[in-house]
């Protein structure tokens, strides 16, 4: 899997998210892949942040996490995103972010990337489920293959058994009530195993009759 690009892409106030990212970046490790873990842009001011201390210590843990740009999209093989729910969405930062990559997607740039997607909530029915199918929406206009993960493995059954993609709640304390580190690092792996079968039927000398 040496050959595989992967890009984990996320959005996080209090570390949820970041943490599921770096999980993913674990998992696709060690199977060899090449990772790249980036943040979409915060659209927040400044002062709606200070308000909240445990968002303004997030952001200043992660301050040396790079921003995703559109170069980083056509780089990558797969994509890995993690968001919190907004309402059974994702949050405004992704889709601000998604909303620029309309030159990428007109240019067939966004066509057999292999997605995947992760999400949290405040409580077990708090929308992690419609908010990857939402993300999963865009990707479907992209031309992109969705390698959700459904019940390829264990893990996924002590992580709550979302077969769309891994989710997790979240406490009152900002902690992770679901075990969900070994489907999150299942998901990065079966993502970048889809990945290379896809890279290298590309690769392949076309049939010819």
């Amino acid at each position: 899997m040496s050959n595989v690009k992967l890009a984990v892409i996320y959005y996080s106030m209090t570390g949820t998210n970041y943490q599921l990212a770096k999980w993913a970046e674990e998992g696709a490790k060690e199977i060899g892949a090449e990772v790249k873990v980036l943040k979409v842009p915060e659209l927040a001011p400044q002062e709606v942040i200070d308000q909240n201390p445990a968002w303004k210590a997030h952001i200043e843990a992660t301050k040396d996490v790079p921003e995703v740009k559109l170069e980083d999209l056509e780089w990558a093989d797969a994509i890995i995103f993690s968001v919190p729910s907004r309402f059974g969405n994702m949050p405004s930062q992704m889709k601000q972010f998604l909303d620029t990559t309309g030159g990428l997607w007109f240019n067939g740039k966004l066509v057999n990337k292999v997605v995947s997607a992760m999400a949290s909530a405040q409580n077990p029915n708090g929308g992690q489920e419609a908010t990857i199918l939402s993300l999963y929406t865009s990707m479907y206009h992209w031309g992109a293959i969705v390698a959700a993960p459904g019940f390829t493995d264990q893990s996924a059954f002590t992580a709550g058994g979302n077969p769309y993609g891994t989710s997790v709640t979240i406490d009152q304390n900002g902690k992770m009530i679901e075990d969900v580190k070994e489907a999150v690092k299942h998901q990065a792996k079966r993502t970048v195993t889809v990945a290379n079968w896809v890279k290298t039927a590309n690769q392949k000398e076309p049939v010819r009759s």
